[in-house]
């Protein structure tokens, strides 16, 4: 198996001294591992970021054993946030999920799109709460859409209303769910609106496919 192809890192691992096995999402042919050699060296190691775009040439002899990458870097991403704790940690949370809520050579352009969103949703002020949005698209994307209408009484929503109850009462969904508009919100909210998608997707994504739910978003949740 042979290709040409462009890819973000999602993760790499020590193979040996001088490589790592990494592992990219593509652009044509999904998400694809393989390692990486001399992945130590100079030339490589100052721009190996997860989260860079890297032209790559794929080689494997049999999909029975793993192939070989070599890359060159294409655009540099993740480095211009090694000093915003928040952004980082959110970069490295979302290259988690998306590495393990897909499957092996499985092609989807659109999750490939969403990696230039991510980086573009950093230049706006509001960008925890288009994060937000964001994580759902990828959990859409991979099969998995929650409609949060179907949760709540709509005879109860009105514009000045941040919390809406669901039908049970049993929790409170931020309106900003449910309108998606550009009205701005508080920090309260932003954490309740995580704290919800964090327990649609863990109960109806992770636990029924035997995934943990993600260290990385624990922490970047942390931060704020």
């Amino acid at each position: 198996m042979k290709f040409e192809d462009s890819g973000f890192l999602l993760s790499k691992n020590k193979y040996n001294e001088n490589s790592v096995i990494a592992e990219f999402f593509t652009k044509k042919n999904g998400k694809v591992s393989g390692i990486i050699f001399g992945a130590t060296s100079n030339k490589i190691k100052n721009f190996l970021f997860i989260g860079n775009q890297f032209s790559l040439q794929f080689n494997s002899k049999n999909q029975s054993k793993i192939g070989y990458f070599k890359i060159e870097i294409e655009k540099i991403f993740t480095p211009h946030f090694l000093d915003d704790k928040l952004k980082l940690n959110c970069i490295l949370y979302s290259l988690n999920l998306i590495k393990i809520l897909t499957v092996e050579n499985q092609i989807n352009k659109s999750i490939y799109d969403l990696f230039f969103d991510l980086y573009d949703l950093f230049n706006y002020e509001d960008w925890l709460k288009k994060y937000i949005f964001w994580e759902l698209e990828i959990i859409k994307l991979v099969g998995y859409d929650i409609n949060f209408f179907d949760y709540v009484d709509n005879n109860k929503l009105n514009d000045k209303q941040p919390y809406v109850l669901t039908s049970d009462g049993s929790k409170e969904i931020p309106s900003f769910l449910l309108k998606n508009d550009n009205k701005k919100i508080n920090m309260s909210e932003i954490k309740a609106g995580l704290k919800v998608v964090g327990d649609f997707l863990n109960k109806s994504v992770l636990i029924p496919n035997n995934i943990n739910y993600p260290l990385s978003r624990t922490e970047f949740t942390k931060l704020l």
